[in-house]
């Protein structure tokens, strides 16, 4: 590959994954496009730079700032707003327009450089009241899903690519998924080379987490700066679960995916850390705790929020079939790599995570 373009090239996602694309290929053009909407995205621009990736500043939304690039053989599309809130309280327009008529603009532009397309989805796609509704256990940490479950592709391994996906998900979530269906019509109707990767909740250092999404640099920060956290939902205990996923380990993936792109045409895969790679919001307090020394009284507000999930692994055995690829790096190191990087550049980063 000679030139390859990342969409939210500034973001956490497409800072990171643009760094290590163009280490493991010194002689590519590695292009990071953002709008650098997001506060913090500007820091990643000398990141960016001393590592070799060159900056367009361009916004997917807009068809001419994303049809301007030429000579491209990848795009990843790391562009998104990632609130599964947005668009709750006011206005869908952005997430929207981000989300599903970004996707299509790079689709559009895939298609006419004859380009290969990665486009990073979630697991938001899967819909929130059939996963509420499967069948737990509490422990004192956290729910566990039970082995045997009712529906088809829930297990205690977590969620496969063939859960239903009748019922709503979240605004976010659908203008995921709609992008994930354009994808693959783009593949039929003319042949594209694309990699659909529905990722479970993406961590490590250069996340600048909010209430909202970003949850482990949300949770670090706090326990760095000080400041209130909150259980919120399910009575308020912290007992609910997500998988994690450090970019190191997406990155890994994302390069074996790479070796079989002309294979790999519009499959969907589940991306995310499992039951090995997950914490409930209690364990993540203690995390934190161990890696800052600093002991903080989370809130409880026991209501449940729209869109909230009691448990969501990624069951990503046929990921690991396929490519040989398991996530590697632990919740415990993916909380003290995000500790460090926030006390290395503390004085930078206080405006923005606190």
């Amino acid at each position: 590959m000679k030139r390859i373009l990342v969409t939210g090239g500034a973001g956490f996602a497409g800072s990171n994954l643009a760094l290590r694309l163009k280490a493991a290929r010194p002689g590519t053009e590695v292009i990071a496009f953002d709008n650098l909407k997001r506060r913090g995205s500007e820091l990643a621009l000398d990141r960016l730079r001393s590592g070799g990736v060159d900056f367009v500043h361009g916004d997917i939304r807009v068809r001419e700032d994303l049809l301007a690039q030429r000579g491209l053989d990848l795009i990843l599309d790391c562009a998104a707003e990632p609130s599964v809130l947005a668009g709750r309280d006011g206005s869908p327009d952005y997430v929207i327009q981000t989300n599903l008529v970004g996707t299509l603009h790079c689709l559009e532009l895939a298609r006419r450089e004859g380009a290969g397309v990665v486009l990073l989805s979630t697991s938001r796609v899967y819909p929130v009241a059939p996963i509420n509704a499967l069948a737990y256990r509490e422990t004192g940490t956290r729910y566990e899903l039970e082995p045997d479950q009712a529906v088809p592709g829930a297990s205690d391994h977590g969620i496969a690519e063939d859960f239903p996906l009748d019922g709503p998900r979240s605004i976010y979530g659908a203008s995921k998924l709609a992008s994930e269906l354009f994808v693959q019509e783009y593949v039929d109707a003319y042949g594209l080379r694309c990699v659909i990767n529905r990722c479970g909740v993406l961590a490590g250092p250069w996340q600048m987490g909010k209430v909202d999404q970003g949850v482990v640099g949300l949770w670090a920060a706090r326990h760095v700066y000080g400041g209130p956290l909150s259980y919120i939902g399910f009575g308020g205990a912290g007992k609910q679960v997500r998988d994690l996923l450090h970019i190191g380990d997406l990155h890994a993936l994302l390069e074996r995916q790479l070796e079989e792109l002309d294979d790999l045409r519009g499959e969907v895969w589940n991306v995310g850390g499992g039951r090995e790679v997950s914490v409930s919001l209690l364990e993540l307090t203690e995390l934190c705790r161990r890696a800052t020394g600093r002991r903080l009284d989370v809130g409880s507000v026991p209501e449940t929020r729209p869109s909230d999930l009691i448990a969501y692994l990624s069951d990503c055995r046929r990921a690991e079939a396929r490519f040989g690829w398991k996530p590697s790096i632990m919740p415990a190191r993916i909380v003290d790599d995000t500790v460090r990087w926030i006390t290395d550049h503390r004085q930078a980063l206080e405006p923005i995570l606190t």
